[in-house]
């Protein structure tokens, strides 16, 4: 008994150190971090297109927020203080025309010129420092020029819609109405340079408008074509890049569109002995008469619902038909409006030229134009009465047919 008591005694302390020593070699085990694993999406064809799309659109409305945050600085101001027509000479003026040019204009910073276009008698010159000078850049106002070059071309035609791009395209009245630059880009380079210069020489640029008008200057064509990085002939026919315009330059040529196709001399009477012995004088005779119903809807145009229709605010009881422009440089806006009122007894061309700061752009230069169209039929111009001045014959001395 006493033995077993042993046995079992001698096994027991056995198993005690034996499990001492296996705690002593057993260390404990760091708690093990499982990896996170990520499972890679990978999106339908459909998905990565859309995603692209909205990347892109995020990037554009990026862009053009950027672009909304520019902000053009003009130095010059558009309007002025104290008399508009301060060292005028106005003896040989027309009283009612003048006064409703200087009405019109207001204090605005610019020129209004109204010429009789079938004569090329000047009736008012309202600042004629500023109509007499060496003019600015034309603007949109050339795409008159423009159109009728291209048609007599035969690079368009009034129907034709001109392709500009992928599918959109556009016809003559509508780029007219709506002064789309692309439109006449597109259709200048087709004309190339050499016929855009010709033309425009015969229509007057480039050449003094007034016949012996004291302090009258030039303007300026390029004889050049405007350099490829800087819009080429292209930016030039849909702006006016490189050009410079007179307002006499082109009332002219707005008066010629008026009766028919006579360009004239443009004469300023200063005295009524002017008056009396005034006699026409044509510079030349250009062959647009069938090319003018091909513009008049969209001149027309332009007034009703396109870039000139502020003029309606003042005035609708006539038709007029004309061309806004609107551009800036060296800090200097600009805005052109060059019309004739196309009425049952008698037409009047009148060009108003703006010079300034942000207030000034053509869509102003219209509704001034509006306020003196208004001004005049107020006073009975526009009702049955004699010319204005006689007509006498003149010798034709050159036309469009040359080419």
């Amino acid at each position: 008994m006493k033995r077993s008591i042993s046995i079992a005694l001698a096994l027991f302390v056995a198993l005690l150190m034996g499990v001492s020593a296996l705690a002593a070699t057993i260390q404990p085990q760091r708690p093990v971090t499982k990896k996170k694993t990520t499972t890679k999406v990978t999106e339908t064809t459909h998905a990565q297109k859309r995603i692209t799309r909205l990347s892109h659109s995020r990037r554009q409305v990026t862009t053009r927020s950027a672009r909304r945050r520019y902000y053009e600085r003009f130095t010059a101001s558009s309007f002025i203080a104290g008399d508009q027509g301060e060292g005028d000479n106005t003896a040989g003026e027309d009283p009612v025309v003048r006064a409703a040019a200087v009405d019109a204009l207001g204090n605005m910073n610019g020129t209004v010129v109204a010429i009789d276009p079938n004569s090329g008698r000047i009736l008012a010159m309202v600042n004629q420092k500023m109509a007499l000078a060496e003019g600015a850049q034309p603007c949109s106002t050339f795409k008159v020029a423009v159109a009728l070059a291209a048609l007599n071309e035969n690079v368009i035609t009034k129907e034709e819609k001109v392709s500009l791009g992928g599918s959109y395209k556009m016809d003559l009245t509508t780029a007219l109405a709506h002064s789309n630059n692309l439109y006449f880009e597109t259709v200048g380079r087709k004309l190339g340079f050499e016929k855009v210069s010709y033309y425009a020489h015969q229509f007057g640029l480039g050449e003094l408008a007034g016949w012996n008008i004291t302090g009258e200057h030039l303007g300026q064509f390029p004889s050049t074509e405007l350099a490829e990085k800087l819009g080429g002939v292209g930016k030039m026919c849909s702006f006016g890049e490189s050009i410079s315009l007179t307002p006499l330059q082109l009332g002219a040529l707005v008066a010629s569109i008026s009766n028919g196709g006579t360009l004239y001399y443009l004469q300023h009477p200063t005295s009524p002995e002017e008056i009396t012995n005034f006699t026409p004088r044509v510079k030349r005779y250009l062959d647009i008469k069938p090319l003018i119903p091909q513009i008049s809807d969209g001149m027309a145009g332009a007034v009703r619902y396109g870039t000139a229709r502020l003029l309606r605010t003042n005035f609708y009881q006539e038709p007029v038909l004309g061309k806004t422009g609107t551009c800036s440089k060296d800090g200097t806006r600009f805005g052109w409006f060059g019309s004739y009122a196309d009425t049952e007894y008698g037409r009047i061309a009148v060009v108003v030229f703006l010079e300034g700061g942000r207030p000034t752009f053509g869509p102003k230069a219209a509704e001034l134009a509006g306020k003196f169209y208004r001004n005049l039929y107020d006073h009975n111009f526009f009702a049955i009465r004699a010319p204005l001045t006689p007509v006498k014959a003149a010798q034709k001395t050159t036309g469009l047919s040359e080419q």
